[in-house]
């Protein structure tokens, strides 16, 4: 075990001079992060939001930070095919832990696709990977985590229940447990209030107020989907009339 999580906080570079007049500064959230920096605690940290709250963008850019290509992989598989990111990266800096371990991952649901292409470009000879794209999105998904998530490191994931079942939803549950459980650390930007509800977890609530530390029974996304499954002809009549 280590005395330190890979990354111990993130917040605003002395050299950054940000347009909080500007996006993405102009996210609650973000403007947030360059004011008061975020200490990310050892274990899960979840971030939970609607879209367009910044949750996203900050775990991209924390994955950045890290060495961690924007459009998913790890530290040793760069790639891109059209540049999107912000400019948030610019404007931070980390604090990493002492003598944690500098393996990583971010799992980015939209762009693994232009991932998996990679590899089938840049092949390992001393570590094969499956044809992910032989697989479907699910499967993909459930194959990448028995290949790369089995080690101590710090993992960025944004919104991997995308492509995941319920059950699968579980099963990413125990591989984050087991990740942790070794000494690794999580930052995940979750929909998901299954995925949210994983034990031990820090959850941060990102919204109009910016970021918040809360629990699971009082996120907003856990009311509403409680209120939903109870009675879905209440929310549906305003849809569909």
């Amino acid at each position: 075990m280590f005395d330190q999580p890979p990354v111990v906080r993130v917040d605003r570079s002395p050299h950054a001079q940000p347009s909080y007049d500007e996006w993405p500064a102009t996210v609650p959230a973000v403007a947030q992060l360059l004011r008061e920096g975020l200490t990310l605690d050892p274990g899960v940290t979840f971030l939970v939001g609607e879209n367009g709250s910044g949750k996203s963008t900050i775990v991209e850019a924390v994955a950045m930070m890290f060495g961690l290509s924007p459009e998913g992989g790890s530290r040793q598989g760069l790639h891109s095919t059209r540049p999107s990111e912000s400019g948030l990266a610019e404007w931070l800096r980390m604090q990493r832990g002492l003598g944690a371990p500098r393996w990583g991952f971010f799992l980015r649901a939209e762009t693994m696709h232009g991932w998996y292409t990679y590899l089938e470009e840049h092949p390992d000879p001393a570590r094969p990977d499956p044809v992910f794209h032989e697989l479907s999105h699910g499967e993909s998904f459930l194959e990448l985590l028995r290949a790369r998530f089995s080690s101590p490191g710090f993992y960025c994931l944004d919104e991997p229940e995308a492509a995941l079942s319920f059950s699968s939803t579980l099963g990413l549950i125990g591989v984050l447990h087991d990740v942790t459980s070794a000494g690794g650390q999580v930052l995940c930007a979750t929909h998901s209030p299954v995925l949210a509800a994983m034990p031990g977890a820090t959850i941060l609530e990102v919204g109009d107020w910016g970021l918040r530390r809360t629990t699971w029974d009082e996120l907003e996304l856990v009311r509403h989907w409680k209120a939903y499954l109870e009675a879905p002809q209440r929310y549906l009549r305003h849809v569909l009339d």
